[in-house]
This record gives C-alpha cells, sequence and structure tokens, in this order.
C-alpha cells in the first residue's frame, strides 16, 4: 500500500465493524467511525478514508441487505473479506447488578441472538438501538444502575463498563462475515473467491442458462441470493460468490458467458477467501 490505511465502518467506538478492521489491518490500524452505511461508502468514494469494512452476512440473521444493494449502485470494488465471532457480553456500569437491571439496549439484531438468555429475565424491557457499542456507550454516559448493554467485550472496556454476563448469544456458532472495500483495488494477489451481482433476460429459463454458464466449467458457487431491485417493482437481481478468481480460465470464462446471457453483470470484487 501506497500509505497507512486509514479504515471506515459503521457504529461507534467498540463495534463489532471495528473488530472486524483490527482482525483484517492489525490492532494499530487507525480506524473511523461512521453513522451509517452510506457514510462509510461515500468517505471511501471521496477519499476521506482508504478502505472500508462493512458487514455483508451473518450466519444467523443472513445477508445485510443495505451493504448489498450499495455494493450494486456504488462503484467501491471488494478487495478482501474477514469474519469475525459474535459473542455478545451483558454490560453494566460501577456496581449494577443482574438483580438492579431492569432496561437493556443493543442493535435489535443483536437483542435477536440473545433471545434464549433474555427469556430468562421476562422482567427486563428491552430498548432496540441503532449500535450495540452505541448503546454501551448511552449506558456508560447514563450512569443508571438498572440499565444494561448488550454488546462485545471489547466495548465494555472502551466505555469503562462492567461484565455481568459473557457469551450470552444463543447459538454458539455466530458469524459475520465483512468485506473490505476500496475505490481501485489492484489486483489481489492469490485471490481465490470472487463476487458478482447480475440479472437474468425476462425469458423462461433464463436463471437456468445463467447458472450453466458455472456448471459447465466446473465453476461452484458458495452462495445464491436474489434481491428486489430498487425503483423496478417484481424486478429481481442474484448475487453470487463464486470459488475461484479472476485469474482462474473457468471463472473468467464462466463470468464472460454469463456477459452474454445475462442482462447485465457486475463484478463486486476478487479476494482471498476469509478464515473463521
Amino acid at each position: 500500500m501506497s500509505k497507512d490505511p486509514l479504515v471506515a465502518f459503521q457504529g461507534e467506538r467498540g463495534a463489532y465493524s471495528e473488530d472486524a478492521c483490527f482482525k483484517y489491518f492489525g490492532n494499530g490500524v487507525e480506524t473511523r467511525p461512521s453513522p451509517d452505511f452510506q457514510s462509510v461508502f461515500e468517505s471511501v468514494e471521496k477519499d476521506l478514508v482508504t478502505h472500508a469494512v462493512v458487514p455483508v452476512e451473518n450466519s444467523i440473521e443472513g445477508s445485510v441487505a443495505q451493504v448489498n444493494d450499495l455494493l450494486l449502485d456504488q462503484d467501491l470494488a471488494i478487495s478482501g473479506e474477514v469474519i469475525v465471532p459474535v459473542k455478545h457480553c451483558l454490560m453494566a456500569y460501577d456496581d449494577a447488578t443482574l438483580e438492579t437491571v431492569k432496561e437493556v439496549m443493543s442493535h435489535p439484531q443483536a437483542l435477536g441472538q440473545c433471545r434464549k438468555f433474555l427469556a430468562n429475565y421476562p422482567q427486563w424491557r428491552l430498548v432496540p438501538s441503532y449500535d450495540t457499542a452505541g448503546s454501551a456507550r448511552i449506558v456508560a454516559e447514563a450512569k443508571r444502575m438498572d440499565l444494561a448493554a448488550i454488546a462485545s467485550r471489547r466495548a465494555a472496556k472502551v466505555y469503562g463498563l462492567k461484565v455481568l454476563k459473557e457469551d450470552i448469544q444463543s447459538e454458539v456458532t455466530n458469524f459475520t462475515r465483512f468485506f473490505v472495500l476500496e475505490k481501485n483495488p489492484g489486483p489481489v494477489q492469490g485471490a481465490n473467491k470472487t463476487s458478482i451481482v447480475f440479472a437474468t433476460k425476462n425469458v423462461p429459463g433464463a436463471l437456468h442458462k445463467c447458472l450453466g454458464e458455472f456448471a459447465s466449467r466446473d465453476v461452484n458457487l458458495s452462495k445464491l441470493e436474489s434481491r428486489p431491485r430498487k425503483n423496478k417493482p417484481w424486478v429481481y437481481v442474484f448475487y453470487a460468490d463464486i470459488e475461484g478468481g479472476m485469474d482462474d480460465p473457468n471463472c473468467h470464462a464462466a463470468i464472460g458467458g454469463l456477459l452474454k446471457t445475462g442482462a447485465f453483470v457486475k463484478i463486486l470484487g476478487s479476494y482471498k477467501k476469509a478464515e473463521s
């Protein structure tokens, strides 16, 4: 890289997205929090940062729809991916205990991912919030014994909160997959995975013909998901992950065939597959 990376992420300090930044770039990387995904993308497009790290899929909750829409609409490219285990903690201020807690706040997905634990405390009022780490910050600033947050252990450290209970997520295997985005990345050495989005022609068997471009060349799709196309009711696009980089002859040929068979194709990026 020509200069030290400066990485944008959605959320506040201590967010899982910031954990993903550190895991991919190293603990010394400089990060910049952003209020929403649109702002994250704009930060890279306007050269305010060098990279962005955004969640694209959770192993329990599924895909992040807004990020997928932005990948289609904007011009940033995927240059890497990273997978972060989601380990939720219940945290509170100072001398609070499980007995003093009356309200628990967090992002709606985090609340949903901890539903089995929370079911043990039906008297608690659940408060949906915009961000896990942001909820931790609010609890720290409120200094109330009856208010707690669900966030990462690092968020508790960032905001000086006490962890009341660790690993409260309902599923042990809870992971979030993140994409690393750049404005104009060069070829990634050793790329073995490619993400694309495409649309089919409006004719019978169109999707079958598109997928045949991969099957006929023994190219495996590890993911295929449809999304409604904005401003075009009942028109869908397909997001696909392909096992292989663009320098792989079969992968390259399959996407070349798809350019003729489909209505349109956008290559989102070719990168190294992340390790869990």
